[in-house]
């Protein structure tokens, strides 16, 4: 009986010890002290509780702008992996640009609280699913970019949801041609949806490889080969062209085009060796630097109407043909420096009326002759800005304007020429003399005709 009573004991006083040290935890205020600390905790660790149990608290470090009285919302390069909450915006957006993150699924229901959207970029993520709700909402939505992921199908439903869809971009992604692409082909071939969607190639099956989607057949699709001992027997794919034929690279492919705020082609640090072909006709600024290009050919650009930027910088850039940039109507700008020019061919200038900027530093200019072309056209155009234009040989002159290297030339040859004759009637003033004679005689046979002296009538007799 005692031994019992002094167990009794013994728990209590463990139990009340215990007790105490809870309230020392909770700061003397009990559970309710230790809610407040995990509160805390919580806070402090920016973590909060959702169905799916602990989530992360993420606000991406977006910028917001006004043009043309659209708010638009740019969280570009933010290494987001999901779509950001549509409550962290003071106003509500209309284009969303979501470019070069590392989003991978497109859940249902992703754009919830952004039904206002016009536009939405999504290249250059790794999204390689995307659920039929997705976009489930957008009604609004007029363009859509998912050009550079890793999408390999995508159904017809996801597109249900977005009536007024008018530019959808879906190139560069390994697209599946097989029957679960069926529906999208199907939708993307109906007459009304031809700006949706039109560089998409499948990347696989190998009969299908190259194929544009606007042009597989959709029952194709469907049509399984047999693996068996008539495999031999499949649809034979495209005929490779030979090795020889040498083709342009195509501008979709090889580039990254960006709606907002400009159209713009980045196609800088590609390893190009010539411009790309399949320029788009909305393309505003094009950005062709830092490559290895070594020649621009007549029509380069003939398909950029619209083009206002054009940056050549840091190429190897040796000659331009004189038709090169014909049709550049509408340039404003054009950066030709650090490339390996030493003139400018007659005539390669003359449709840019409403050039504004032209760069040409880092180019071994040649001051002689070949180099007047560009001096001529820059005097016909004073409201061009020019920078960089100085002589690199010959040696006499380098480091030496252009503008001073030629108003030199101009001015030194009468001087030459004045300096001669005067040596000349120092020796001999009868040939001095007999010149001027030659002179005024000259100068009398190039008098206009109707202030000639009275001439006789010549007939001519016409057979």
């Amino acid at each position: 009986m005692h031994l019992t009573s002094s167990v009794l004991w013994t728990m209590m006083i463990l139990l009340l010890f215990s007790m105490a040290e809870m309230r020392k935890a909770g700061r003397g205020k009990g559970l309710k002290g230790v809610r407040h600390g995990l509160a805390q905790d919580r806070v402090r660790g920016n973590w909060r509780y959702g169905r799916s149990g602990p989530a992360r608290l993420f606000t991406p470090n977006c910028t917001e702008s006004l043009q043309s009285r659209d708010v638009f919302l740019d969280c570009q390069e933010q290494g987001l992996i999901s779509i950001p909450s549509s409550n962290n915006w003071s106003k509500e957006p209309k284009h969303l640009l979501l470019a070069r993150n590392r989003i991978r699924i497109l859940r249902d229901g992703a754009f919830t609280g952004f039904e206002g959207l016009k536009s939405l970029d999504l290249q250059q993520n790794q999204i390689s699913v995307v659920e039929e709700g997705a976009f489930q909402g957008l009604w609004r939505l007029k363009t859509l970019l998912l050009q550079h992921n890793k999408l390999g199908t995508m159904s017809e439903e996801a597109l249900i949801t977005m009536p007024n869809l008018q530019y959808l971009r879906l190139y560069d992604n390994p697209w599946n041609c097989v029957c679960a692409l069926e529906s999208l082909v199907q939708t993307l071939q109906v007459p009304s949806n031809r700006h949706l969607a039109n560089h998409a190639r499948c990347t696989e099956p190998l009969r299908s490889k190259g194929k544009k989607l606007k042009q597989v057949d959709p029952e194709f699709l469907c049509q399984e080969s047999d693996p068996g001992p008539q495999g031999d027997q499949m649809e034979p794919s495209e005929p490779v062209k030979p090795s020889g034929i040498r083709t342009k690279p195509d501008a979709t492919t090889s580039c990254h085009s960006y709606l907002f705020p400009v159209p713009r082609l980045d196609c800088s640090r590609r390893g190009l060796t010539e411009v790309p072909s399949g320029i788009p006709d909305d393309i505003v600024h094009m950005d062709l630097s830092h490559n290895s290009i070594r020649q621009l050919r007549a029509r380069d650009f003939h398909e950029a109407r619209s083009l206002r930027i054009l940056n050549l910088k840091d190429n190897d850039l040796e000659h331009m043909e004189k038709a090169s940039l014909s049709g550049l109507l509408h340039l404003h700008e054009l950066d030709l420096s650090d490339n390996n020019l030493h003139f400018v061919q007659y005539g390669v200038l003359e449709d840019l009326y409403f050039l504004s900027l032209l760069k040409l530093g880092g180019n071994p200019w040649v001051c002689d002759y070949s180099i007047h072309y560009m001096v001529y056209w820059l005097h016909l155009h004073p409201g061009v800005r020019m920078s960089g234009l100085l002589c690199h040989s010959p040696v006499q002159h380098m480091g030496e304007r252009v503008e001073k290297y030629v108003d030199s030339y101009y001015r030194e040859c009468p001087k030459e020429k004045l300096h001669s004759l005067e040596e000349q009637e120092e020796t001999n003033p009868e040939l001095w003399e007999s010149l001027l004679e030659a002179q005024g005689g000259l100068e009398e046979n190039l008098e206009p005709s109707h202030l000639r002296g009275p001439q006789k009538y010549q007939i001519i007799r016409l057979s």
